[in-house]
C-alpha cells in the first residue's frame, strides 16, 4: 500500500533545479508512477493527506484510492498556476474518471474533498482517519486474493493500451512541462506559492 505525502512534488525545492537536472527528475518521476501503472500485482493508495499534482498522479498510478473524509484534498492543479501535466498523467486520468471529468480536473484546477473526489471517479473509497489503514488494507487483502495469474493478465489486458499510449507521447510532453515551468510567467507565479500542511 502506498500512503500519500503532501509534499510529494515539492515545488519550493525544484525552484533552485536547473534545467537538466528538472528534466532528468521529471523523466524518473513520470517512469515511477508508469512503473506502479503497469506493477503486475494490486497497488491500494491509502491517502491520509492531501494529494495534490505529483502526489495526485502517484494515486492514479495505483489499482485502488482510499482517502480520509477530513481535510485533505486530490487534485490536478497544475494549471492555477500557470504549468502543465504529463501525457501519462492526462492517460491516467482519463482511464479513470472519463474524458468529461478529464476536462473538467485539468481546465478548473480544483483541489477536491473526498466526497467530492469520489464522485469524479478520483478516488474508489473514502474512509474515515480511524478506519483508512484498515480499510486499505482490506481492499488489498481482497484484491491480493484473487489468481495472480489472472489478476496479472486482466490488469495488462487493461491498462497495456493506456500504458502504450502514455510511453509514446511522455517524453514530448516532459519537455513541453519544462519549457512551459521555465517560462517567465509560470516562473514568477510559482515563486509566489507557500506550501501549507
Amino acid at each position: 500500500m502506498a500512503r500519500s505525502s503532501p509534499l510529494a512534488f515539492d515545488i519550493p525545492e525544484f525552484l533552485s533545479y536547473p534545467k537538466d537536472s528538472f528534466s532528468n527528475f521529471l523523466d524518473k518521476f513520470t517512469s515511477l508512477y508508469t512503473y506502479l501503472f503497469t506493477y503486475p500485482k494490486p497497488v491500494v493508495a491509502a491517502l491520509n493527506g492531501h494529494a495534490i499534482a505529483g502526489g495526485c498522479m502517484l494515486a492514479l498510478a495505483c489499482d485502488c484510492r482510499l482517502m480520509v473524509s477530513s481535510k485533505a484534498k486530490i487534485g490536478l492543479n497544475e494549471i492555477t498556476f500557470g504549468s502543465s501535466i504529463f501525457a501519462g498523467s492526462a492517460e491516467m486520468l482519463k482511464f479513470l474518471v472519463g474524458a468529461k471529468n478529464t476536462h473538467a480536473v485539468l481546465y478548473e484546477g480544483g483541489m477536491y474533498l473526498a466526497d467530492a473526489a469520489a464522485n469524479l471517479g478520483l478516488v474508489d473509497q473514502v474512509s474515515s482517519d480511524e478506519n483508512l489503514m484498515e480499510d486499505a488494507r482490506a481492499v488489498a487483502l481482497r484484491m491480493a486474493a484473487k489468481d495472480a495469474t489472472a489478476f496479472r493478465s486482466l490488469k495488462g489486458l487493461l491498462r497495456g493500451p493506456v500504458a502504450e499510449e502514455m510511453a509514446r507521447r511522455e517524453r514530448q510532453s516532459v519537455r513541453e512541462f519544462v519549457e512551459i515551468w521555465y517560462s517567465e510567467s509560470t516562473w514568477r507565479n510559482l515563486q509566489a506559492i507557500t506550501i501549507h500542511s
